[in-house]
This record gives C-alpha cells, structure tokens and sequence, in this order.
C-alpha cells in the first residue's frame, strides 16, 4: 500500500464525538469481543452487495475475485488485519458510512438517549443509529482503514482515527477491490492477536456467514447454514448434529420445524423440539434458546421477540432478510416484521404438535410429559391461538388406566347424553384425589371426571370456563342430588339443632355445615362454595403470601350413613358431653385428612387414641393369673421330648445315691 499524494485531509468529529465513543464503548456492549462480530458482519454486507451487483452488472473492478474475508496477525506488532473482496468505498461513501453519527446528528442523538427512562427505550432509539464499526474502539488504539471502491475509475482511500476528535483521509495506491481494516491494539488487549482466540470467537458469533473466513490459512467458519437450505435438501443426521451443536444436549431432537418463506417476509428458521425439559416450568421468561441471525450473521442467541413464553422450550435459529436490529445486536427493535415471524412461527409449532397429537401417539405423549405443563400457559396470554392450545391438553381422569390421559374433545364424545358439564376435580395427590369421597355420586352415576394433580390446572381451567358450550366446573362446587333416601332420615328439627351445634363444635374455622346430597359411602366431606378459589390456587397464594388465609371449606354430612346417626345419637342423648365433642371434632379432622388439608396428623392420632381409651372396656384384673398360665403353657411344649424326661431319671438316680451315703 503507497500513498499517491502528500495530501491528507484532516476531518474534525463533532464536539460530542468523545462522549459517543465513551458511550458506545461503555454502554451498548457487553463483551469486548463483539467488535470482531460487528466488522465480520459489515465486510458481510459488502459481500453480498457485490454478489448482488454481479447478477445484474458487468465489467466492475475485480470481477472474477474470490468472495471472502481474510484475518492476519502480527502478534509481535499486536495488530490485527480484516479484509474482504466486498463492494468497497469511495471518498464520500467513507464519511458517509464510517462516519454516520458524526454527520447526521450526535448532538440530538444524545439528547433523546438522556431523556429516555428505561433501558428499553434507550434500546430502541440506539438502533435507530448505525454505530456498530465504532465497537472496535473497545480495543483498539488505533484503526487504519484501506478501501477502493468495486467502481473501475475510482481512487483507493486510507482512513485513520484514535478514536478521539478527528480523522484523517488520503488517497492511497490499492490495486484490488474491498476493504481493509488494520487494528492496533491496546496494551491489555493481547488475547485479540492470538489465532486460537479469534477461532473462538468467529465459532461463536460468524460460524454461519455465507462467505469463506480465513485466519491464516485455515478455514474459520467451518458450519453451513443448514436453515437456509431446502428442508429436502438437508439430511436428518445433520439435523440432529447441528441440534447437538446449537443446544449442547447430548440426547436426539424429538422434532423440528423447517421453514424458508420468501413473501411477504424473508426468512428461514430451523427450530428443534428437545426430547427433555429441564424440569422448570418456572424458568424465567429470559430463558430463550433461538438463535437471531441476520444474514447468517449471528445477532442474538436468546432472542425473546421471537417466539411467545409459553415456547420457551424450542431451540434452533431463525434468520431474517429483512428484520432491523439496534447496533448492539442484543436487543431487537420493535418491529412489525417482527411480529409477523413470531406469528408464523408460532402457527407452524402448533401445527406440527397437533400433526403428532393426531398421527404419532408415542411422539406427543412424550412431548406433552415434558412441556404440557408450559404449553398450558398459553391458553391465558396466546387468544388467537386458545382453542388450538385447548385441544392439545390431556387429563387423567376416573375412567382412564394408568398411563393413559384424555383429551376433552374425546370427553366430550363419550360423556352421558343428559350430562350437562364437564367435571373435574383437583388436588396434590393423584392418589387422595382417586380416593376422594366427591367422587361417590357421579361414581354410582357412571361420570366421567377429569383428575388435575398439577398447581396450574387449578388456575387454569376457570380461564377456559367452556369447551364446545360445555360449562367446566369442579365437582366441589357441583349442584348434584343423589335422590338416595332412607326410612329412618332425622327429624328435619333435630338436624337442624344437630348441625347447629357441630357448628359451635368446630368454631370459625369453617363456613358452614350442611347436609350432603352427594355422599353415598362416606360419613362427611369438605367442599369449596362457589366463590371460593381452588386448594391448588390457595397454596400458591400462601407460597407467594404466607399470610394468606385462603376461603374457608364447607362441611357436608351424610346424615343417612350409620356413623353420623350415632353422632346425632349421642347429640340427642348428651349434647355437652365429651364424647360427643371428640366425635365430631375427629370427624372433622378425618375430612380434613382425606381433602388433603390436615397440617397436623398428630391431633387427629391424639383424639382417636383418646377416644379408644374411653370405648374400650377396662381389663378383667381377676382372669390375669389364668391368661399367665395360658401364656405360659406354649413355653414348656417348646421344650424338647428328651429335655422333660431326663430331670426325672436324674432325680431317681439321685435318691438312691443319697439313700447309700
């Protein structure tokens, strides 16, 4: 490189340029290394402008030249050496493109950042500003541009800057195309001269770019970007290695979505479903794992805009065309396109989980093992897409084996002809809940009801409120009447003064105690009033809360079952007595017990340890001595044939003797 003139021209940055660059450098990035992302990025684009330009155009500087990005080092000098075959600049393009904030407005630029509250505000407006060359700043001491337009007749110029107040501009002689950026580096910043480091970095950010990048003589960016192919192009085991590569799980995809769309938006994404969750379903919503690129230039690699919450599971990469993306390349704009991919992304997920709720049973149950449960948390926040979430939902119920689930579409087609709602009931435990005394009536009645065991179902199934016209409704809050009655039913003047007093009994911490309808088997049971939030709800409540009270339950009786007749027994007999205040307090505690609600068994095992000391009869103290001899009779058959008849031939033998002396 020569110069051709001893001509420089020197070009002061506004007055504002060192507080831009303090701002850049301290503010919009937070790795140091994506200044080598952001220049492989622009050498990109010239790339692609003179590939576009040779379709059309001819007879152009350096036709026949290789695309390609070269990186050399000189470790010793602590330089680093970008080039590419790209379009190139002219004069004026230089301080056009290379000095974008310095010509159009660094001092209304600063301004609006200043004024702007949040971060992502500050976010937006930064991307209206094209600054990302000025990232190399982060390292550098001193930048040295080379370029020659792709034009025949124009000149090559050299640009230089510190990165302070000023640059410089001369006409340099530069036989081929493109341009060169020479980095002199920084004390401190040495790892940026070593080849391994710059390995590393291309790997992580540039792995995808259309265009050879070499560093020395060895090919940097080694992956082809598999997204921008025809899916039929792409063979599964590549799938399945890039799958590996991107998400660093070491088990196969369970699927994947493959999509090139050239109109109205350009745009390809390869998207893959992991046959794990990480058993988080509480992950934070920043937990994303798709990959932005933009013109198989790596952007963002959890770029949330891209798909809803409740897909957070997804992993792969989606690469626009056409997408704007604020300078620090971490942030996306807001943008309609934006929305437009979110939207078609999101509309060919749901299409290929229904395609295998439909067609591949084993798929979809082992998809909805792990991320059912994430899927459901659409239904609130994803309208448009609400029926389709809601069809994809399974449920265990009482008339599915173990293993199986049923859809509601499915509980509908087989549920009774005179049925009127869809029931279901919820809990902690699959188990309590199979055994729950609600079930009793719509058991004998041969209805279906759905068993929910996970906290969100709860919360859950009132958004939903109706499938196919169908009220949901727990069977808690359920008006049903078994139409079961019996001969000897209490006097309706002693139930009421029965009830009354179970009331006084068990004090405020219920709402009330009324005579069951549903109970056929069961003595009693607890049930929520139809304003009252689920047991599930309540936990989360107090886990959020811990002084949270939650609604009180209410206390049905079946006063036909012969256990609640006795308690009324010893209510008409003694309503004062002991007997008869352990009895209902135990009952209700055992209510308790089976709804799952019982803090403390202790009290509970206490009662009903008192109240087997008071039934028993005393012990029979005058038959102690027979159940002794009884007791002590086994012991002497125990004892060997041989063992018993010896002490008598001794005792024999012994007599004698002692009759001689």
């Amino acid at each position: 490189m020569s110069k051709t003139t001893d001509k420089v021209e020197e070009h002061s940055f506004q007055a504002e340029m060192e507080q831009l660059l303090h701002l850049i450098i301290h503010s919009l990035y937070t790795h140091k290394e994506i200044f080598l992302r952001e220049l492989v990025s622009n050498a990109s684009d010239a790339l692609h402008k003179i590939r576009y330009l040779g379709l059309t155009d001819k007879g152009f500087l350096d036709e026949s030249a290789e695309l390609r990005i070269d990186i050399t080092l000189d470790e010793e000098k602590k330089q680093v050496t970008i080039k590419d075959t790209g379009i190139g600049m002219t004069h004026d393009e230089i301080i056009a493109n290379i000095g974008t904030i310095a010509k159009s407005g660094t001092m209304k630029f600063l301004k609006e950042l200043s004024e702007k509250k949040d971060d992502k505000q500050k976010s937006d407006l930064i991307g209206q500003f094209g600054v990302g060359f000025y990232s190399v700043f982060m390292v550098a001491q001193e930048v040295t541009i080379n370029t020659r337009s792709f034009a025949k007749d124009e000149k090559a110029w050299q640009w230089k800057s510190e990165g302070t107040g000023k640059f410089t501009l001369e006409e340099i002689e530069k036989a081929d195309r493109g341009t060169e950026i020479i980095i002199q580096l920084k004390e401190g910043e040495d790892e940026f001269a070593s080849a391994d480091s710059l390995k590393n970095i291309i790997n992580k950010y540039s792995n995808f770019v259309d265009f050879p990048i070499n560093i020395g003589e060895e090919h940097a960016n080694k992956s082809s970007a598999l997204w921008r192919k025809q899916a039929s192009q792409v063979k599964e085991e590549e799938r399945t290695e890039f799958y590996k590569f991107i998400s660093h799980d070491m088990e196969d995809q369970l699927g994947h979505v493959h999509l090139n769309a050239e109109a109205p938006i350009a745009y390809s994404a390869l998207l893959f479903f992991p046959a794990k969750s990480n058993n988080d379903i509480f992950q934070k919503p920043e937990d994303f794992h798709v990959h932005l690129y933009v013109k198989k230039v790596f952007i963002q690699n959890d770029c949330k805009d891209l798909l809803p919450s409740y897909l957070r599971f997804m992993r792969g990469v989606v690469d626009s065309e056409d997408l704007d993306l604020n300078v620090s390349r971490e942030v996306t704009q807001h943008s309609p396109l934006l929305a437009k991919i979110r939207k078609a992304l999101t509309g060919r997920i749901l299409k290929e989980i229904e395609k295998w709720a439909e067609k591949d049973a084993k798929k979809f149950e082992t998809f909805y093992t792990q991320f059912g449960n994430v899927i459901k948390e659409g239904i609130e926040v994803d309208y448009e897409n609400r029926d389709r979430l809601v069809d994809l939902l399974r449920f265990q119920s009482t008339k599915t084996k173990q293993g199986e689930t049923v859809s509601l579409a499915q509980y509908l087609e087989r549920m009774k002809a005179d049925q009127k709602e869809i029931y279901y009931l919820s809990g902690r435990n699959l188990d309590v809940l199979k055994n729950s005394p609600n079930l009793e009536y719509f058991t004998e009645k041969d209805i279906e009801v759905l068993l929910l065991d996970h906290v969100i179902d709860d919360y859950l199934m009132p958004v939903i409120a109706k499938y196919k016209e169908k009220d949901i409704t727990s069977i808690d809050k359920a008006e049903v009447d078994s139409g079961v009655k019996d001969k000897d039913e209490l006097d309706p003047v002693i139930v009421t003064s029965f009830i009354g007093r179970m009331k006084a009994v068990i004090g405020d911490e219920i709402e009330d105690i009324k005579e069951s309808k549903r109970l056929l088997k069961s003595p009693c049971s607890l049930v929520s009033s139809k304003e009252a939030m689920n047991q599930q709800m309540e936990m989360m409540m107090k886990a959020m809360n811990p002084d949270f009270a939650g609604a009180k339950r209410i206390l049905e009786v079946n006063l036909q079952h012969s256990l609640m007749k006795k308690i009324a027994g010893l209510y008409q007999k003694s309503p004062d007595s002991p007997e008869f205040t352990t009895s209902v307090k135990a009952l209700y505690d055992s209510a308790k017990l089976l709804d799952d609600r019982l803090e403390d068994p202790s009290v509970l095992v206490s009662r009903l340890y008192d109240y087997m000391d008071s039934a028993l009869p005393e012990p029979d103290k005058t038959s102690a001595p027979k159940v002794a001899e009884k007791e002590a009779k086994p012991a002497e058959k125990t004892e060997p044939k041989a063992a018993k008849e010896a002490p008598k031939k001794d005792s024999k033998d012994d007599a004698g003797k002692n009759k001689k002396k």
